[in-house]
């Protein structure tokens, strides 16, 4: 296998998901080249026991939710609330960063679940990925859906 193909490929969703995991660009940033890293490194010890792209998508959820690990033991201190944020100008991107942030928030395996769906992993490989039976990620998948959906409806 091609490590260069393989980037080409991959590199783009990984950092989807990573961006869904922390709604931070840098972070996102930062955590897709550690997995790809992983992959160089790891590369000649695949085993082909599942596809390549879930051994990818596998080692990026490790990494985040190694770094969510890391980020709860090292409590940051919040932004000062007086600050005001400049929201999107356009629509399309305010609906974007309100979807990512509404992900962010979501429990672990929700965040999983949903940022691979977003990237068009089938369900089947998404359960693999995360030790599920296709129909229980199917079940969560729809759940994840109605919760944003609903949070959608509520914050207009």
């Amino acid at each position: 296998m091609d490590f260069d193909q393989i980037y080409k490929s991959y590199s783009t969703k990984i950092f989807r998901i990573c961006l869904g995991y922390f709604n931070d660009y840098e972070l996102a940033k930062d955590i897709t080249q550690e997995t790809f890293i992983a992959v160089w490194t790891n590369l000649s010890k695949f085993q082909n026991r599942s596809s390549i792209g879930t051994w990818i998508y596998r080692i990026a959820t490790n990494k985040c939710l190694r770094e969510i690990q890391k980020e709860k033991s090292q409590p940051r201190t919040g932004l000062p609330s007086d600050l005001t944020v400049m929201e999107p100008s356009l629509e399309k991107e305010e609906k974007l960063s309100r979807l990512n942030q509404y992900i962010s928030e979501l429990p672990e395996l929700e965040r999983i679940i949903i940022t691979l769906s977003l990237e068009n992993v089938p369900q089947e490989e998404i359960a693999e990925i995360i030790g599920i039976s296709h129909s229980n990620a199917r079940v969560k998948f729809h759940r994840i859906k109605a919760k944003l959906t609903k949070k959608f409806k509520e914050n207009g």
